[in-house]
């Protein structure tokens, strides 16, 4: 069988392991597409936080209690870097995490693409799924508040998105085009999973990109969305700030409505939503998206492959 997953952040990370937990034993091949607009060139290396996230926690070695970076990680360089000035005093790069961008703008400057460039740093660990960034191309988010334009990182992580943002920049989108094997997968896909990561920041870049949502539209795979807002709220982060901006409620249906249905030139074909939000699944059927509601948390990979499991059915039921 093989999947296709839309991801990004945490969320995307974490619903990734239920995805392999799932398929654990098979002969099943797992594909990410992965945001790239939160990358940034930042004291001279090419940082791929949504990569870097999904890679550390499929290898089993990202810290669990920041939600972010290597676990036992070390920050001497970035103290350093805060020495002489240099960077972002607010975004810290541990040591182990720094060996990752390096080997990643090595590539870069050797004349790889992204694509390539994590094919190799990924074969450093088995991690059961195969990560394309969505595109080559730099294509980054920048926010637009009434302080000024920003990168998406100065925003989130130094403002914790506090300023209101007014508009979403993917920046370098119009020239973008999918990376090598992008497309393939979609058309190859038995099934197309869009992970509970942010729909604006996470899974909005990918679907910017140019020729993505056309191969998306055109693909014979059922695409099933799983939602990242339980009873109203966000799961994690900070999601709300950026739905509001772009004048969408934090609710399940909200999202999926959001997305909207294929049958009318929208992404979804079903769309999974946790117990506490089955209230919106009538308008959500109106809406032409097939909705099943069932526990959302993703407390453990087997709890989460429970989840997956649910949304894989709901694609496979008549209509997809």
């Amino acid at each position: 069988m093989k999947v296709v997953v839309l991801s990004g952040g945490v969320g995307g990370a974490r619903f990734l392991l239920g995805v392999r937990e799932h398929f654990a034993g098979t002969d099943a091949d797992i594909t990410a597409i992965v945001n790239v607009g939160d990358d940034m060139w930042l004291t001279g290396v090419r940082i791929a936080p949504d990569l870097d996230s999904i890679m550390y926690a499929l290898a089993g070695v990202n810290d669990t209690e920041r939600g972010w970076g290597r676990a036992g990680e070390t920050e001497r360089v970035s103290a350093e870097l805060r020495a002489y000035g240099v960077g972002w005093p607010w975004f810290t790069l541990g040591d182990l995490d720094l060996g990752t961008h390096l080997t990643r703008t090595h590539y870069l400057r050797e004349g790889l693409g992204l694509a390539e460039a994590t094919r190799r740093i990924t074969a450093r660990w088995p991690l059961g799924v195969r990560l394309l960034p969505s595109t080559d191309q730099e294509v980054e988010t920048h926010v637009h508040t009434a302080d000024g334009v920003m990168h998406f990182q100065e925003w989130w992580t130094r403002h914790r998105a506090a300023l209101p943002a007014l508009e979403f920049e993917y920046r370098g989108v119009v020239d973008a085009r999918p990376a090598p094997g992008v497309v393939e997968a979609i058309g190859a896909a038995d099934v197309i999973l869009v992970a509970p990561s942010n729909p604006v920041v996470s899974i909005g870049p990918i679907l910017a990109i140019p020729g993505i949502r056309a191969a998306l539209t055109a693909a014979a795979a059922p695409v099933v969305g799983v939602s990242p807002i339980i009873a109203g709220a966000v799961v994690r982060g900070m999601a709300d700030a950026c739905l509001t901006a772009i004048g969408v409620d934090t609710s399940a249906d909200a999202v999926a409505l959001h997305y909207g249905s294929r049958t009318n030139g929208g992404l979804l074909d079903a769309w999974l939503v946790d117990e506490t939000d089955s209230a919106g699944i009538p308008t959500l059927s109106a809406a032409g998206i097939r909705a099943a509601a069932v526990p959302l948390w993703m407390t453990d990979p087997a709890t989460t492959a429970a989840m997956v499991s649910a949304a894989l059915e709901l694609g496979a039921q008549p209509g997809s």
